[in-house]
């Protein structure tokens, strides 16, 4: 799950990047709808947190604008506007959720996996593939009951695969997926990561076929 956040402030932006990483999900941060607008027409994310009072054009703004557009991207708002008419316009500006100010991390945390599982339309934090099972909670996978010993990037791209059943997924695409705006990488990173996961899942149903001159697919073999 890679996600944008939207805010001015830097002690609370950086806190809240710092705690995402250490979940193991890739969040990138920007300070002012300008650059926001401008990432969400460059990169791929999964979902938007986003502030309502920012410098220049408002949260409220970006927010009527995507959804004008038809971008239907989740957006969590994060604001200490706590009023009634705040909350409402939110929501009827098109956002998905909203959280006031303060907040606890833990919550901000399962707020945005409730709405990842919404845009997938699942209930559960469970991803069942054959005698595969993955929990976006614990980010933990099984096999057959027994318990994965995983990487932080493992894990990451064992759920993007996970997302991404039957479609062919290019390094251009896991890289996006995978690294925020201030990590670097290389192809072989990649390549080496996913010989570590395959190890990993050489005992499940879910196969990661490599389409020469293409990039990856994951496939569950029933």
């Amino acid at each position: 799950m890679r996600m944008l956040l939207i805010e001015d402030s830097d002690s609370l932006a950086q806190s809240i990047q710092v705690y995402f990483h250490n979940e193991g999900h890739p969040l990138d941060w920007v300070n002012s709808v300008e650059k926001a607008r401008s990432s969400v027409s460059l990169e791929s994310f999964d979902l938007l947190i986003l502030d309502i009072n920012l410098p220049g054009a408002s949260g409220f703004q970006l927010l009527q604008s995507l959804r004008a557009n038809g971008n239907r991207i989740p957006v969590l708002v994060l604001t200490a506007r706590t009023e009634i008419d705040d909350r409402v316009s939110a929501l009827d500006f098109g956002a998905d959720d909203y959280l006031a100010k303060p907040f606890d991390f833990r919550e901000l945390a399962a707020r945005c996996r409730a709405l990842y599982r919404r845009e997938r339309g699942k209930a559960s934090n469970d991803i069942l593939c054959g005698n595969l099972v993955y929990d976006l909670a614990t980010h933990s996978a099984k096999v057959n009951g027994r318990l994965l010993e995983l990487r932080q990037r493992e894990r990451q791209l064992l759920e993007l695969f996970l997302k991404n059943l039957d479609r062919v997924l290019t390094k251009d695409d896991i890289s996006n997926r995978l690294y925020d705006f201030n990590e670097a990488y290389t192809p072989n990173a990649i390549e080496q990561t996913l010989t570590r996961l395959r190890k990993q899942l050489a005992n499940s149903s879910l196969i990661i076929k490599t389409i020469r001159g293409l990039g990856y697919l994951a496939h569950v073999d029933d």
